[in-house]
Parts: structure tokens; sequence; C-alpha cells
């Protein structure tokens, strides 16, 4: 094949550049995956062609009862983007394939329609779009019929839902051999200006904050029951009036870090009966040395001002007093401390978080409490996805109470 020039998302050039057997794009709307996927499958058919190879391209789903369910159109519309893709392929009402005709696509559903199209065609290639669904069964199916040598490969695109999902062991906790994983959303597609969809997305985001992490970041589904907060955060943006004493704040904390977890820092305000997260950073592996000129960087006047942070390391707070930060405290702290401070964050009408603290909206999402074999959620708080609000928890330390109701100034 001739060099080319292909428009595809950097992190799908990468998936790509590297030898696979099963390559997996996952991750939410705007991304490009579908779009990049549909326009290789033809790159791959077309060298297959000029390798003088003859089969299938397999453009499959779990079920598909009509052509109109496939990716037909998908297909139709990648190859016409590419003036070199369209001179090498015939497109049809119901078909497309190669002018030669020794490469042809084809459109199948993995539980029914499988068993006609391997008896017919060898499958060079499968791309199954939708791949959350997919259940063992059919992957089980599926694998097999890949043979024929290194240059068969399957592809994967979807948008995660489920831990439990059969996508999911398999593909991902099961890291099957030559297997390459790519997490891409809108944020990673070049041409997301060009979509139209931003004033969508941002819909979403402020609309239901837990639905938009799914459908836009490629998160899994998480149960709102299960939320520490669920039910009691938004994301919105706010800008606190430092003349209106209807605004309290800032205040500021931290939580420490370690080699795998983030050292979080905050800025927290209330404003009566709301509690407004204005800005954040969260960093892994920042040294100590370095701590204060970061935050201080992220979050302006947090180096001039009281903040609190965990006391578990006095060591660590006695040498950023001397080094950057010289009012930092270690917050008191108390058995119960910590449920203590969810209930007073709780009494909160709502926790509003600003779009520039997408780690702290994060953590809205995945702070939650243990649900145990029964499916019920227990009272104990998985201990995990909660730095963020430690840091809220210590910057309004001495407002939570050890007992009694939390005290709100109401508007």
């Amino acid at each position: 094949m001739a060099k080319v020039q292909i428009d595809l998302p950097p992190k799908m050039v990468d998936n790509f550049a590297q030898p696979a057997k099963h390559r997996v794009f996952k991750g939410g709307r705007g991304s490009g995956k579908t779009r990049s996927c549909a326009k290789m499958t033809a790159v791959y058919g077309r060298k297959y062609d000029e390798a003088g190879m003859s089969g299938v391209l397999l453009c499959s789903r779990e079920h598909l009862n009509s052509l109109e369910e496939s990716s037909l159109e998908e297909i139709k519309a990648a190859i016409r983007s590419e003036p070199w893709l369209a001179e090498w392929y015939e497109i049809g009402d119901k078909y497309v394939r190669t002018k030669s005709g020794r490469i042809s696509y084809a459109f199948a559903g993995l539980r029914r329609n499988l068993d006609s199209i391997k008896s017919k065609a060898s499958i060079l290639l499968n791309w199954t779009d939708e791949a959350e669904g997919v259940a063992d069964v059919a992957w089980r199916k599926m694998i097999p019929t890949l043979r024929g040598g290194e240059h068969i490969e399957n592809w994967l695109s979807y948008n995660p839902e489920s831990p439990d999902s059969a996508t999911h062991k398999r593909f991902i906790e099961g890291d099957p051999p030559r297997c390459v994983v790519t997490h891409i959303n809108w944020y990673d597609n070049p041409w997301w200006r060009q979509s139209g969809l931003e004033e969508e997305r941002l819909a979403d985001l402020a609309r239901d904050p837990t639905l938009y992490a799914h459908t836009w970041e490629g998160d899994f589904l998480t149960m709102t029951d299960a939320q520490v907060f669920g039910g009691k955060w938004a994301v919105e943006e706010f800008e606190p009036d430092h003349g209106d004493p209807k605004w309290s704040g800032p205040f500021y904390g931290g939580d420490f870090g370690f080699s795998q977890d983030p050292t979080a820092a905050v800025e927290v305000w209330t404003h009566g009966d709301e509690v407004c997260i204005r800005r954040e950073t969260f960093q892994i592996g920042l040294e100590l040395d370095d701590t204060a000129a970061h935050v201080a960087g992220k979050i302006p006047g947090f180096e001039r001002e009281v903040s609190r942070w965990d006391s578990a390391r006095p060591e660590s707070i006695s040498y950023l007093k001397r080094h950057g930060l010289p009012r930092i405290q270690a917050v008191n702290k108390w058995q119960g401390s910590v449920e203590d401070g969810i209930k007073f964050l709780r009494a909160f009408r709502r926790i509003v978080i600003h779009p520039d603290c997408p780690g702290m909206a994060r953590e809205a999402r995945l702070y939650s409490y243990k649900v145990n074999d029964n499916g019920d959620v227990t009272t104990k708080i998985v201990d995990a996805n909660n730095h963020g609000w430690d840091a809220v928890r210590y910057s309004l330390a001495p407002q939570i109470q050890a007992k009694g109701a939390p005290r709100i100034r109401r508007l």
C-alpha cells in the first residue's frame, strides 16, 4: 500500500501502532472511536486486497436483526471520507466490497448469524461495536473463528457500563495475550469542536453528573444509593462574591498522598445551605519538597491562609510550615470523625462542585458505602476515592462537631 495520511485521534494511532490480536477501544460519547474503527476496517481491507488475500471483514454486534441496526452506514461514510479508500471500494445499498471482489463486508449478530457467515468465507477481521453487552457465550463462539495467522484481529468498541460485564471480565480483567486496550473520550478527539456536541455535553453535566460520567467519560454506571453523597451534589458554574456576606470562606484543606494515592488540596466555600468547592488539585507522586509550590500554583492564595491537613503526618506538617505553608495546621480528629464529617456535609441542601474540579466530581461519583453479597448498601464506607473529600472535611473541621447536629448558616 502506498503511504497515505490517515486522520485518527492520537490514542487510536498509538493502539494501531502496536501488534495485537485484540484491540479494545472503550470510552464515552464523542471520542471518535466508532468512526475511527470503521475507517480502519477499510484500511485493513485494502491492505488485505493488495496482498491478494480474500475473505470477510465482519462488523458484528451481539444481536443484529437487520442492516439498519448494523454499522453499514458508518462504514460507507468512513470510506467516502477518504478518496484513496473510496477509489478502492464498491458501495451499494446493502453491500460494500473491494472492486476486485476479494474482500467484502459482512454484518452479523454473534449469537445467531455467525455460523452462516463463517461457513461461506474466512473471517479476516472482526469489529464488534457496542461490545459492552456481548455475553460470554457469544465471545466463546466468536474467538475460535479468528484463525489464520498473525494478521487476523478482533476489535471492540464500547462504552463501559459494569465491571461485571462479560466483555470487561474477558478483555480487561482477563488480560488476554496480545490485547491492547485504549480508554478514549471526547477530550482525546482532535475534531471534538467540529462535532457540535459541546452544548449537549455541558447540559448533561449540569443535569445528571453520574449519568454524564458514564455517557461522556466512559465510567461505569455507579449505584446512586451507594454513593456517600448521592443526590446531594451537582456540577455547576459559580463564583464566590467576597463582598456578599452570604458567602463564607475560603476554607482550605489538604490530604497527603503516597506513591499510589494523590496529594489532594481544595478551596471550599459555604453559601447559606450550600457547600461550594471552587478549586482543587490532585497529584500522584508529589514530593513533599514540591508540595507548597504545586498547591499554591493550582489554588491561588492557599499559601497565605490557614489550611488544615491530616494530623497523621505531623512531620510533613512541620516541614511545610517551614517551607511554603506557614499557616498550615494539623486537623483535630476523633473517633467517628469521618462519619461526623459526612453527616455535616449531607446536612447541607447541596454540594456544588465547580467544573474546574473534575477530580472532586469523579470522587463524588465513586465515594461509596460497601455493598454486601445480597446487594444491600451497608453503613460501612469504602476507604477509596476519598482523598478530596477528606480535604474538604479538614477544611471545615472547626465547624464539624463530634456530637450533635451541624451548625449551618441559613440565608
